[in-house]
């Protein structure tokens, strides 16, 4: 099926070289496919204008001569000045995921806020970049005299042992601390995470057109990302549309034949063969 006006300028954007995608538009790409008629190129000039305020708030401080100055201005300016904060009474509203919502509402959950922080800190010019930290994701200062790992949820400098503490939190202990878990992710990986935050939600709430929705974007952003033609496929099987289930269900063993759920899924897939037979 062709694709709408919105989801073709997501595609385009997805088919960019990562240091070309612009974050804020197409996080806001995913909103307008909620959010009928959403002026998505006005929320992106209020990013501009966020920008434009930090500007002037941080005054005379460079990011080269005395960054902790800069940042704590800055901090003051989105984080006390106009209030953005996490939303801790409501964290699974999907209206946290959605950038309209976030710079409506000022607040959202640590991928939107990072991406609010980061967006309006890249129109600056300034070296800030998002960190798929486990369960819970950061922004970091990348500066010569060493990073700067910032948490937009509560608007905080963070060190190591607070990144290790909240490690040990968001995964009950499951997963060990290591220096690698922040990197810098790049612009798609955070497009998808976001898109897999989304696919969570509405699983949840099993509205299951709207998880596959979330799925086919992933796909645009990173084609190699398998595991959602088994996600897909899933979704589909519960849509009681067995054709597409059991594409997407081969489509993944072909990828991922030695998987280690490679056993249940082919199970599943004869199961959607039977299926379709009796209504042939």
């Amino acid at each position: 099926m062709p694709l709408s006006p919105i989801r073709e300028r997501f595609a385009e954007l997805a088919r960019l070289p990562d240091d070309e995608i612009d974050l804020a538009l197409a996080a806001l790409l995913i909103a307008a496919e909620e959010y009928e008629g959403l002026d998505v190129d006005a929320y992106s000039a209020r990013i501009d204008d966020l920008a434009a305020g930090a500007r002037a708030r941080v005054g005379g401080a460079r990011v080269e001569v005395n960054p902790r100055e800069l940042i704590d201005r800055y901090h003051a300016y989105l984080f006390e000045e106009l209030g953005f904060r996490g939303n801790e009474d409501d964290y699974y509203d999907p209206k946290n995921s959605f950038l309209n919502d976030v710079l409506d509402r000022r607040t959202g959950i640590p991928i939107s806020l990072a991406a609010i922080y980061v967006e309006t800190a890249r129109r600056i010019g300034w070296p800030v970049r998002g960190v798929g930290f486990p369960g819970h994701f950061l922004a970091k200062w990348e500066l010569d005299e060493g990073d700067v790992v910032v948490d937009p949820f509560f608007g905080t400098v963070v060190s190591e042992g607070d990144c290790k503490e909240l490690l040990t939190r968001v995964s009950n202990g499951q997963i060990a601390f290591r220096p690698e878990l922040l990197a810098p992710l790049p612009t798609r990986g955070i497009l998808a995470r976001m898109l897999s935050n989304l696919k969570g939600v509405w699983v949840k709430r099993s509205d299951f057109v709207r998880a596959i929705s979330a799925c086919d974007r992933i796909l645009l952003l990173v084609p190699e990302a398998v595991i959602e033609y088994r996600d897909r496929g899933l979704l589909w099987g519960k849509l009681e549309c067995y054709r597409p289930a059991l594409t997407d269900l081969e489509r993944y063993l072909a990828h991922a034949p030695r998987a280690a759920d490679a056993k249940t899924v082919r199970e599943q897939a004869a199961t959607l063969r039977g299926q379709i037979a009796r209504l042939c």
